[in-house]
């Protein structure tokens, strides 16, 4: 998804990846076939085990994977035009894991990345120091697409434990933003994954480091190939705009203010928009105070009944002419129910 002209316009020197690493597996190869750093982390939807098999032989190739947990943990120092820069990874790790690694005793999140930060701040020996770290930071805004960390708020983590690194570098959430300083920034996810996300502007983050750690931040909006979106309107709208809308491929949610019931909406749908993922229906919820059914409604003839229901349904009543129609077929149904009663019953019960 990111172009190589992506990396050789911005004249990248390391890439830094913060979880979700499956989802980068073209960017990864774009990035070693150029000759870029790549340094990654794993998330909570990755497996630290798995990544971090062969990790030594790989860093042969330019991909370091910072997937361990330890007491003197040891950064990954390569140089730029300005020498040495030191970059720290803190995978996700939920309290237990942290509690069994440094043999410490840890219940929340927040208590397990201060101890952590805390490690690579006594080992750190570099002027400028970047820290990988896969975290909710506490006040930062989320979406449905997060799978929560644990319950209750105890996922949370205080930014200002990150105060004492140049760049920090923080996965997990999906739409971009920072915390505390400009240089403590969670890029986002690079697409959509549910509707919740349909107005974020999804992105990449280039930091331009100084000598001295100070950070020039750009963002770089990326432009999927279908985006995530969402249409209202009634169904005959909606599919009069269908021809003019150039971006008819879209992931769609629709939501169609119609009140009356509508047979085959979806074949509908997707005849002229293909990718429709979901369908709500604002008009008919709408009416759910009025299609509850009241006791008095249960006590009416089948005629009351079905002219309640008719203008539920259609939002119209019955004409004068539709009324006898339907007394005419009640009547009817009685009337074979009577004679199918009355027959009498031949040959032997058993």
């Amino acid at each position: 998804m990111l172009k190589s002209d992506m990396f050789m316009t911005n004249y990248l020197v390391f890439i830094i990846i913060t979880g979700v690493i499956y989802s980068f597996n073209n960017s990864l190869k774009h990035s070693l076939e150029l000759g870029i750093a790549l340094i990654i982390i794993p998330g909570n939807h990755d497996s630290a085990q798995r990544l971090g098999f062969a990790s030594k032989q790989m860093q042969q190739s330019g991909l370091y994977i910072l997937g361990d947990l330890s007491a003197e943990p040891l950064p990954v120092v390569l140089n730029d035009a300005f020498g040495a820069v030191a970059f720290w990874g803190l995978p996700y790790a939920n309290p237990a894991s942290v509690c069994s690694a440094l043999n410490v005793p840890v219940t929340t999140h927040n208590e397990a990345i201060k101890i952590l930060s805390q490690g690579l701040i006594k080992q750190s020996k570099q002027s400028r120091n970047v820290v990988l770290s896969h975290c909710f930071i506490d006040g930062a805004s989320e979406s449905e697409s997060e799978r929560p960390l644990s319950i209750g708020g105890a996922d949370r983590v205080d930014w200002q434990h990150f105060d004492a690194f140049d760049y920090v570098a923080l996965g997990h959430l999906h739409g971009r933003q920072f915390k505390g300083k400009a240089c403590i920034r969670d890029s986002g996810s690079p697409l959509k994954y549910s509707f919740s996300e349909e107005r974020h502007t999804k992105s990449v983050v280039i930091v331009d480091m100084d000598a001295r750690g100070e950070c020039t931040i750009e963002q770089v909006e990326l432009k999927p190939l279908r985006n995530m979106r969402s249409i209202t309107g009634t169904l005959a709208e909606i599919l009069a705009s269908a021809s003019s809308d150039a971006h008819a491929d879209d992931y769609l949610m629709i939501k169609l203010v119609d009140k009356q019931a509508i047979l085959d909406v979806m074949v509908k749908l997707r005849a002229v928009y293909p990718n429709v993922l979901h369908l709500e229906r604002p008009g008919l919820m709408a009416l759910k105070q009025q299609t509850a059914v009241q006791p008095a409604q249960l006590n009416a003839n089948e005629i009351s009944m079905f002219k309640g229901f008719f203008q539920q349904v259609t939002d119209r009543q019955l004409s004068i002419e539709e009324v006898e129609l339907v007394s005419a077929v009640i009547d009817d149904l009685h009337h074979a129910k009577d004679e199918a009663l009355n027959k009498p019953v031949t040959g032997n019960l058993l």
